[in-house]
């Protein structure tokens, strides 16, 4: 076992690293209050290389492997959750859909301009009556000719009024349930296409969350992607892809916590020493080290197994699961221990609480992750080979696993 970070790895923290604390953080506390989402960081990202670094270099990426996407994401939620929620969406459930299912022509018209930051992608598997059951989808696409008809509203998605691209899902058959949903690629220019903003959320203000509309909105049979029926398991592989992003990000608002909490005990003083010479206070920052460091683990065992090339579904959602329920408890714990500061925004604690709520919630809620890891190990669940597994690291020329 080797725990060293490797040259690339580095180099991914100290550029996601650069950009977040300097081109972001000063102005994090004003989007946030504003509820403001600054486009230009999703250019940025672009030019940096962030929006495809471990896509296959054939399609424009970087190439690098899994674990560099999960390097990023920390990094990128130390300073502010809705950057990372950037990276879970445009590369974990969309871009990565697209190359683990998508046709060769697929994925040479797409993934070049999302590796890029020309095209963003966003995911459109959440309804209003429909979130953990999938099944209760009401969306419906119906074939006509060499086009697909697609039918529904679409709910809670992470940058749906700036994205180009959507993976959206929808019933082909609905007599045959999960089994009768399918995935299509669907543009925002395609007529019968229309997002709006959801405001007044609790927490990642400074992101971009929306609804979208589809009505009778026209799709080429072409962007159907993989094939009718296969949409469930579509979506399931991807939210394995947006989980792994989503506790690597709960790693770094833990840090990020840390790091807060470690500034404010060394300068608030009270009965003549400072708080951090409190044991109730050592043993606070104390949870959060641990947490931080297994996190990391989790995180990057799946990593590892997705750089492999193997199914990693049980380890992602562990990892999930104890990393955004422990960066909920270290972000409250951090707020405790600014006390008072801590209950306002003058301090960063205050916004780390707020958008660490979230991720208990999205891309599989923490209820059903540990029903999941219940079931692994009684074996009541067990997963099954894909059609098509996500390309394992080293990429080969032609983009299939090395």
């Amino acid at each position: 076992m080797d725990f060293a970070p490797s040259e690339d790895h580095r180099m991914v923290r100290r550029i996601a690293r650069e950009f977040a604390e300097k081109e972001v953080a000063p102005h994090i506390r004003e989007h946030d209050e504003a509820g403001y989402f600054d486009r230009r960081y999703l250019d940025r990202m672009g030019e940096l290389g962030l929006l495809g670094l471990c896509l296959p270099d054939k399609y424009g990426g970087g190439g690098l492997d899994y674990i560099s996407l999960a390097v990023a994401s920390e990094e990128l939620e130390r300073v502010d959750t809705s950057l990372r929620v950037v990276l879970s969406v445009h590369i974990g459930l969309a871009s990565l859909g697209i190359l683990q299912w998508g046709t060769e022509e697929q994925k040479s018209r797409y993934l070049p301009d999302l590796a890029t930051g020309k095209r963003v992608g966003a995911f459109g598997l959440t309804e209003p009556n429909a979130g953990s059951d999938v099944a209760a989808l009401e969306a419906t696409a119906v074939r006509d000719g060499g086009e697909y008809v697609l039918n529904g509203e679409k709910t809670w998605i992470s940058l749906a009024d700036v994205a180009d691209t959507f993976l959206v899902f929808a019933y082909t058959d609905k007599k045959a349930r999960h089994r009768g949903i399918s995935a299509f690629i669907v543009e925002r220019g395609f007529p019968g296409f229309s997002s709006s903003s959801i405001h007044g959320k609790m927490g990642v203000r400074a992101g971009n969350t929306g609804s979208f509309v589809l009505q009778d909105c026209r799709v080429p049979a072409s962007n159907l992607l993989g094939e009718e029926g296969e949409g469930f398991k579509i979506a399931m592989s991807c939210l394995d892809n947006g989980r792994f992003t989503v506790a690597a990000g709960a790693t770094g608002l833990i840090q990020a916590c840390i790091e807060a909490c470690v500034r404010y005990a060394t300068e608030r003083r009270t009965f003549g020493v400072p708080i951090g010479e409190h044991q109730l206070v050592q043993r606070m920052i104390a949870h959060m080290v641990r947490d931080v460091e297994a996190c990391r683990l989790l995180v990057y065992r799946a990593g590892w197994l997705k750089n492999r090339g193997e199914r990693n579904t049980r380890e992602t959602a562990l990892a999930k699961w104890y990393a955004t329920t422990a960066s909920f408890e270290a972000a409250a714990n951090a707020v405790q221990i600014h006390g008072a500061y801590g209950y306002s925004n003058e301090y960063p604690v205050e916004r780390f609480l707020r958008n660490s709520k979230g991720a208990v919630i999205y891309e599989g809620s923490r209820e059903i992750l540990e029903i999941m890891i219940g079931q692994y190990a009684l074996g009541l669940r067990q997963d099954r080979p894909l059609r098509r597994s996500l390309p394992g690291w080293p990429f080969e020329e032609d983009g299939r696993q090395g």
